[in-house]
Formats: structure tokens, sequence, C-alpha cells
């Protein structure tokens, strides 16, 4: 069984009740929900919430109810690894054991339903404790990312001998991308945070990882979605 997850909190500093806010016509949270809903290989989905309207959302939608989430998982400094742990254990107590789970985060939306497709099946051909979606980093501490030292000067952040001249010669580094993740239900039980295991990268796009965390994230995201309907439309 492959259990679908998503979490949202009720609250948001950044974006006040931005995961329930209308994107297009629709609640944030709806696109990604649908993508869960849609997939053939997912099987069960739940949603993570402290909001009693969200949870009742997601059920209406036909999301299997694991309940509110504890109240020291609801707040602001609560990490991800924690509330993925207790959604597991509900929804494994209601529907049996998974053999993956499978977590989208609400914030980022223009995800397609084959990058789901594609983590799932790199997780099923590589077996690693996770699949992590990451995305060329547009910045990079080899060559272009840089820190001030105690006197204020700058230098880069992770010198190498001789420097790098170029962007291309520098290492490849990546963004951690909050999109998309697969996570062995074993590791995620016994590990007490994300990257303790074998975590590898599923590479995306960069326009299709662009995370919601402030007002002109949310414009920038509306934006592309309304973009992306418009040709739908014009291709139907």
């Amino acid at each position: 069984m492959i259990i679908g997850h998503i979490g949202v909190r009720k609250g948001s500093k950044g974006v006040p009740g931005k995961n329930f806010r209308p994107l297009c016509g629709r609640p944030l949270i709806d696109w990604s929900l649908d993508q869960l809903l849609d997939h053939p290989e997912v099987n069960c989905v739940v949603v993570s919430t402290d909001s009693a309207e969200i949870l009742a959302h997601a059920r209406a939608r036909g999301c299997l109810d694991i309940g509110l989430r504890p109240a020291h998982l609801a707040t602001d400094t609560a990490g991800k690894w924690g509330v993925w742990q207790h959604a597991l254990a509900a929804t494994e107590a209601l529907a049996g054991p998974a053999e993956a789970f499978l977590d989208l985060d609400a914030t980022s939306p223009l995800r397609l339903p084959e990058n789901i497709t594609q983590a799932l099946a790199l997780f099923r051909a590589e077996a690693p404790d996770m699949v992590m979606s990451c995305c060329e980093a547009r910045k990079n501490p080899y060559f272009n990312l840089v820190e001030p030292d105690a006197t204020g000067a700058l230098h880069v952040s992770k010198p190498l001998p001789g420097g790098v001249v170029a962007r291309q010669l520098a290492p490849v580094v990546y963004e951690h991308a909050a999109s998309t993740y697969v996570v062995a239900p074993d590791y995620l039980r016994r590990a007490a945070s994300l990257f303790e295991g074998r975590v590898i990268p599923y590479l995306m796009a960069p326009e299709r990882c662009v995370d919601i965390d402030t007002e002109f994230d949310f414009r920038l995201v509306e934006f592309l979605m309304s973009e992306r309907l418009k040709e739908q439309a014009t291709d139907a």
C-alpha cells in the first residue's frame, strides 16, 4: 500500500492561512490533493492538520480521517519528520502496513503528475531510505555564495584550493525542493531525522519547484498556474 500524505497547518507567519487560501479559484491544498487522489499508484490519502476546517474538507474529498494532529506537532517550530511519523502510525492503524509513504507539499503545487510517477519509480528501482525532490541550485557555495568573516569581509562559503573561476567548474549542488518525497516506512519509524539514512535526489525542473513562503511566492505561483491553465484550455 502506498500512503499519500499532505501536511498543512492552519497558521502561517509568512502568508497567513496560505494552505487553504484560494489559488486560481481553488484552495491551495487542492492542487496537490487532486494529484494524490487521482494517482493510480496511491492507495490511501491522508491530510495531517491542526485545522478542523481543513480536516473536514479532506474527509469530504475522500481522504482517510486520521483526526487532528497533536498540539506539539502543530507549532511553527515543529519539524516535518515528527508529523510524518505520526501520520504513518495513525494511517497504518486504520489501513494496514504501507510499502511507501508519499508526501506532497501543498505549498509547491506546480509539480506535474508524472513527477510523482517518476519519484515512485526511482524509489522502487534504487530502494533508498528516501527519495527527495531537488533541483539544480541557482547559486553555488563553491563559486557565488559568500559569507562574512569576523571583520565583515566576504569569502566564498566553501573555498576550494585554487578557487573556482567559473560556475561550470564548481561541484554540482542541489536545492532541497520542498515538493515531493517518497519514504520507506521502516526508515520513517526508526530514524530521528531526515538525513540519517540513504537519501537520494529526484531532480525536477526548477519551475516546478517554486515553494510558497512569502506573498511574492504566492503571486508568482498563481501567475504560473494561470499560465498553465490557459495552455491546457488552448490544447483542449
